[in-house]
């Protein structure tokens, strides 16, 4: 143990080959010390020579000083050449390994040197040697420090000659200057021992510092869950990425993907089934990428990816098409399988965008418009949404100024009782006559009302109106009208609708408020409140849309229902699709269960028609019947089918 302990020790003194760190900071040092040194040993060497020029032959005091004068101005330029370089750890240590060698040869050749002066002088020259190789001896100790190798082989080349020799001319005041020398060249070596542990501690401690600052910066670019980059980084490298390619003039392209159906498994099975899950969805899309795709996670559930180095666009639709169908496939996390699908939205530069925010918001853009209309799949970016885009914001800008009360009117399409034929409610729908733009579909205003915070405003109006309407018709018939995500997501809100309710005079209990699966499941809790807020009142519930919201069973019973509409989607070709005629029967015996009345929207043909009367459909409403109707036309279909069924 004793022996591994010296071993150890003589170790530290050794040129740490393993650690670069060390390496670069030792040779960061000397680059700044050791042109002083030599500057020092040169100035040192000529003050002796002069001393001695006189005494001493020329040999001794002229060219061994030029010599030496050469090869040290060499070191010098080299070493303060190299000051600012960052060396590789390999050269670093040759570098260093060979300063050991010259620092023993140059103090050898020092020490030879003045020793052989000796011989020439009286007694006040030769004490300036004692005085050179002393001070010189401490000169490059001091500037070796951080090379403690070098240091120590430079103590015992210079001071073990000095005090041998000192020691034995037998003269008091040498002997006293070789104990003297031995004693302060102990203490400086125990100095150099000590400072030199302290700049090892110090780089040791720099390196952990920076270790754990790269660590740092790693999780703050990472996102924690997935192990994919996160938003920050994304930006950060979606920002690299077109600088690059506005360089080379290439093309990029950003894609954004948005889960469907991830909230109501996140709600249904918990946060530890929901961050498995969003766990597996990494792993597949890492899969699905190669060196030029970069996929990073937004937060929530929503990703991002860019892509590089592409010709054509079908290169980019194929590998949204791979991505979107391996998200369909159902994932197995702690024993429960979820369904889930990603809708995917994609734009390039710099073919539809000039910019890193256009770029992103563009892909933001075509995600919006495929979640709106075909859930599920990839939507490429086009012109034809650079019209849209332009177009909503004329909506928008124009909504903000409009004369609500006298631009926007309702218009009512019946519900009809297949059994009976007779309109049991209409259901207000939405129109616009702008003065400036014209007829605009409510399909076209009020989503962009939606996206601008300000469809609540027109909620206040159309509802006014469809009230002023419904109280005139005949007790039996009902009102159903829609609300949105933000007239629920405030008890404000739900007070607001519960106010223009009772001030017009329409019996609440005849009032069927509409609501979305995604509008309710933004925030379950509050839309919760608001729905209890307005059932309270007396008011009817309707899930519209059913069936494309990815409901959990668990939260529609824990919502006050009293009907849901089963989506149009399901209805199309109803005759014709296996699968949308097992759904709608899946759907009737739900309701049934449930019991919940039914609403069939989107029947249009007599083959639909007699597929759900075979399903036992009763409420439907659609072309097949009427189209939207204005107030009067209303009041006429609803005699009309009055007078027949009385027939």
């Amino acid at each position: 143990m004793g022996i591994e302990k010296i071993k150890g020790y003589f170790r530290g003194f050794a040129i740490e080959r393993d650690n670069p760190d060390l390496l670069r900071a030792q040779f960061s040092v000397l680059s700044r010390q050791l042109p002083l040194m030599y500057g020092m040993l040169l100035v040192n060497m000529w003050a002796l020579s002069g001393v001695y020029m006189s005494a001493a032959p020329a040999w001794a005091t002229v060219y061994i000083p030029a010599f030496f004068s050469i090869a040290g101005v060499a070191r010098i330029i080299g070493w303060w050449s190299a000051r600012n370089n960052t060396p590789t750890p390999e050269f670093a240590y040759k570098v260093l390994t060979r300063t050991n060698r010259l620092a023993v040869i140059i103090t050898v050749i020092l020490t030879s040197w003045s020793l052989s002066l000796f011989p020439y002088g009286d007694v006040y020259m030769q004490s300036n040697i004692a005085f050179f190789m002393a001070i010189s001896g401490v000169g490059v100790i001091i500037c070796l420090l951080q090379l403690r190798t070098a240091a120590f082989l430079v103590a015992l080349v210079i001071n073990t000659p000095f005090v041998i020799f000192f020691a034995m001319q037998g003269n008091s005041t040498y002997i006293s200057m070789a104990v003297n020398m031995a004693l302060v060249i102990g203490v400086m070596l125990l100095v150099v021992k000590i400072q030199s542990d302290h700049f090892v501690g110090a780089v040791v401690a720099q390196t952990k510092l920076e270790a754990a600052n790269k660590e740092n910066q790693r999780l703050a670019n990472r996102d924690s869950l997935t192990g994919l980059t996160n938003r920050r980084q994304f930006f950060s490298h979606l920002s690299d990425a077109f600088e690059a390619a506005k360089a080379d003039e290439k093309r990029l392209a950003v894609g954004i993907v948005d889960l469907d159906g991830f909230k109501p498994v996140n709600d249904l099975y918990g946060h530890v089934v929901g961050d498995a899950l969003l766990v597996e969805v990494g792993r597949r899309l890492t899969a699905l990428c190669d060196e030029n795709v970069h996929v990073s996670r937004l937060g929530g559930d929503e990703f991002a990816f860019t892509v590089t180095d592409f010709d054509q666009d079908e290169v980019l639709i194929e590998l949204g098409e791979r991505i979107c169908a391996a998200l369909r496939e159902p994932i197995n996390v702690a024993d429960v399988t979820a369904q889930i699908s990603g809708s995917l939205g994609i734009a390039v530069y710099p073919d539809l965008a000039d910019s890193v925010f256009s770029l992103y918001e563009r892909a933001d853009y075509a995600l919006y418009q495929i979640k709106r209309a075909n859930p599920g799949n990839p939507m490429l970016f086009s012109s034809d949404h650079i019209a849209q885009i332009e177009m909503s914001s004329r909506i928008e800008q124009t909504l903000r100024t409009a004369d609500l009360a006298n631009e926007l009117s309702v218009m009512f399409q019946p519900i009809v009782d297949v059994k009976t034929k007779q309109t049991m409610a209409f259901e207000a729908l939405a129109r616009w006559n702008s003065p400036t733009l014209g007829k605009i579909g409510p399909n076209d205003f009020i989503p962009v009302a939606e996206k601008a915070g300000i469809v609540s405003d027109l909620t206040r109006v159309l509802l006014e109106k469809s009230l002023a309407v419904a109280v005139t018709w005949p007790k039996d018939v009902r009102l159903s009208f829609n609300l949105s995500a933000h007239d629920i997501s405030s008890n404000e809100g739900a007070v607001r609708i519960v106010g223009i309710i009772l001030a017009s005079g329409f019996d609440p209990k005849r009032l069927d408020l509409e609501i979305t699966e995604t509008a309710m499941f933004l925030d379950f809790t509050q839309a919760k409140a608001s729905i209890d807020t307005l059932k309270d009142l007396g008011c009817g519930i309707a899930l519209d849309d059913f069936g494309t919201g990815y409901s959990s069973l668990s939260q529609l019973h824990a919502l006050p229902l009293t009907k849901i509409k089963i989506d149009r989607s399901f209805v199309s070709n109803l005759d014709k699709n296996p699968a949308s005629y097992k759904i709608v029967k899946s759907l009737l015996a739900l309701s049934r269960d449930m019991d919940l009345g039914c609403v069939i929207e989107g029947v249009e043909t007599d083959e639909e028609m007699a597929a759900l009367n075979d399903l036992g459909g009763q409420l439907v409403q659609g072309y097949y019947y009427s189209p939207p109707v204005s107030e009067d036309e209303a009041v006429a279909y609803y005699n009309a089918t009055a007078s027949s069924k009385a027939s």
